[in-house]
């Protein structure tokens, strides 16, 4: 250990002389100490911070921030990795069976690329168009019948936390007569944890939906010439007041529809 040598300069240039020498004297003491007994700078705050242990989800997390549906809840049974299959064909969280082999029959095909009702699409208050999830089952059923689909995970549910709320999203296969038809990864915001039982629903219908487009299922929805024309013939955009905020603004609704709470004309 170094004492430090306590250095009382006196006035004159004997004494300014003596105690830069007492100085010199310390310093080079002090750097031909072992490193052991030098004592350490102090680790900034921001340092300190960063050494603390994390919770699970903050140590399995990826760097956007996305964990686990098992790591979110820090374990338990909440866990919902694609279960394996001895037989790798039929393991859909991995597999690619059928996808491409060959094409579905003549009435299928037909019933899956109908026209859609115009009273079946609806318009979201910002002017996008839209066919429910319940209506894409049903086309599904008629094409295939009722168990000759089905969606099958491919990876675990990633919830993204985003303040109170936050977004989850779920990659699944569309699998139609026991073959791989589509991909896609579908998506969908909570605003309280509470939410998340339903949110894992909206996120497989809207898989479901994008898998539908490989089928060609509502193909016209993403039609630009069929858009304009649907909303030139069916919708409307009108000045609204927003009742909980008193501001006005212009939505869009269809034109055999009233207007709905949280807005008035």
């Amino acid at each position: 250990m170094i004492l430090a040598r306590t250095l009382r300069i006196r006035p004159g240039r004997s004494s300014l002389v003596r105690a830069f020498a007492d100085w010199g004297a310390m310093r080079e003491a002090f750097d031909s100490a072992p490193p052991s007994s030098k004592p350490s700078a102090p680790t900034p705050v921001s340092k300190q911070a960063a050494a603390v242990p994390s919770t699970a989800a903050n140590s399995a997390a990826p760097k956007n921030g996305a964990v686990t549906m098992k790591d979110y809840f820090q374990g338990g049974d909440l866990g919902d990795s694609p279960p394996g299959a001895l037989d790798e064909s039929l393991n859909w969280s991995s597999s690619f069976h059928g996808l491409g082999n060959a094409a579905f029959g003549k009435e299928a095909q037909e019933i899956l690329a109908s026209e859609i009702e115009p009273n079946d699409v609806e318009i979201t208050p910002d002017g996008l168009l839209y066919l429910p999830e319940i209506k894409y089952r049903r086309i599904l059923n008629r094409a295939f019948g009722a168990g000759g689909w089905g969606l099958a995970p491919r990876s675990e549910t990633l919830i993204s936390k985003q303040g109170l709320g936050g977004q989850l999203t779920r990659e699944y296969a569309l699998v139609v007569n026991g073959r791989l038809v589509s991909i896609a990864r579908g998506e969908q915001q909570f605003f309280a944890d509470k939410g998340i039982p339903t949110a894992t629903e909206g996120c497989k219908s809207n898989a479901l939906m994008r898998c539908c487009k490989d089928l060609g299922i509502a193909s016209e929805l993403w039609d630009p010439r069929f858009i304009r024309t649907f909303k030139r013939k069916y919708c409307e955009d009108i000045f609204v007041e927003h009742v909980p905020t008193k501001k006005k603004k212009k939505i869009w609704k269809r034109k055999d529809e009233t207007v709905e709470y949280p807005f008035k004309q």
